[in-house]
């Protein structure tokens, strides 16, 4: 309870900071402003897309899962999303990213290890990719250096934030490959630093192990290996078309590919696991926005905060018809992520 009480201190601490910086010198009356000035056609298809991401990572899990059970229901992947997007809107600590796979495997009576194996190696490719499209943006700059207008600082940061993001997803897929290619030397060491825990939980711990490394079965297969990361794609460039609707409701008509570097920093700043991701993805696309977009910071902080509105409306009215159909409640599925992390 106490470590409990600690953590959330430190992490709604975490998006006070990040509001701080947000909100520091704007002028308000301009703010209040730019939070109804939009175009009011691209801002009701910005609605109707907003759940699109939804289908797409719902269509590239089906390839990471198939291995182990070959038809689990689209609507059962599609509502998974929406719960745990839902659920990390309302709670802190991405809680989400746990519950969606425990939401599946409750629904279609399957492991629950497999499916947090998938996880991992899903967010793992999520990270390269958007790396991998923002090196192919700044190694454009030569190209096109009338479009490039931030500063040389602005471009330098953003660099490292893509090669801090290379790394940890490096990490973490060289993590996962030897899981699974080295499966019975990485069981015997994890066995090896369990000894001091009781073998009633340390056997508990390993058999969620093996289950987790069976989540990783998809990286025999090659053709499934390249569908994975053409659909990668797909999800990522909508999740960039997405933005560019948005930015076209508030009249700024930027290249479609100008937008990454913006997309980047909002998804380094929703995964800082702040309460409804506040603090964190507001500083990051006010930053994204001045910095490379070339946006006057009060109208950055007025379109922020209408589209992480949007997000988070749209997104649990979906979550919450979901549960409400199936009589569940979000404290339940709360108290099933929690009881799984203890």
């Amino acid at each position: 309870m106490k470590k409990t009480v600690v953590r959330l201190s430190l992490l709604f601490l975490l998006a006070f900071v990040f509001l701080y910086f947000f909100f520091r010198k704007v002028e308000w009356s301009e703010v209040l402003n730019y939070l109804t000035t939009v175009d009011l056609k691209y801002f009701v298809i910005l609605i109707v897309i907003t759940p699109i991401h939804f289908i797409t990572r719902a269509i590239r899990w089906e390839y990471l899962i198939k291995h182990e059970k070959k038809r689990v229901k689209f609507s059962n992947r599609f509502s998974g999303y929406a719960v745990g997007f839902t659920v990390s809107f309302i709670f802190p600590g991405r809680l989400g990213e746990l519950i969606r796979p425990l939401y599946v495997a409750r629904k279609e009576r399957m492991s629950k290890g497999f499916l947090l194996g998938t996880i991992v190696v899903e967010r793992s490719f999520d990270i390269m990719i958007m790396c991998l499209l923002l090196g192919l943006f700044i190694l454009s700059k030569p190209l096109y250096p009338s479009y490039f207008r931030a500063g040389e600082e602005a471009y330098s940061n953003l660099q490292l934030w893509g090669i801090i993001g290379v790394a940890i997803a490096l990490f973490v897929f060289a993590v996962a490959l030897f899981l699974y290619f080295f499966r019975e030397k990485a069981l015997s060491m994890i066995a090896f630093f369990l000894k001091p825990v009781p073998h009633g939980v340390s056997h508990k711990i390993l058999q969620v192990f093996e289950e987790f490394i069976q989540g990783l079965k998809f990286f025999h297969s090659v053709g499934n290996l390249l569908v994975f990361i053409l659909l990668s794609f797909v999800v990522w460039l909508g999740i960039i078309f997405y933005y560019w609707i948005f930015f076209l409701a508030y009249g700024f008509s930027f290249p479609y590919f100008f937008i990454i570097p913006y997309v980047f920093l909002t998804m380094v700043g929703a995964s800082i696991p702040t309460p409804g991701m506040a603090g964190g993805f507001h500083y990051f696309s006010m930053v994204g926005m001045t910095s490379f977009l070339g946006i006057d910071k009060s109208q950055a902080v007025g379109m922020t905060i209408v589209v992480h509105a949007i997000q988070l409306v749209v997104t649990c009215l979906i979550g919450y018809a979901i549960l409400w159909k199936e009589g569940m409640s979000l404290f339940q599925l709360k108290k099933l992520g929690e009881a799984a992390e203890e």
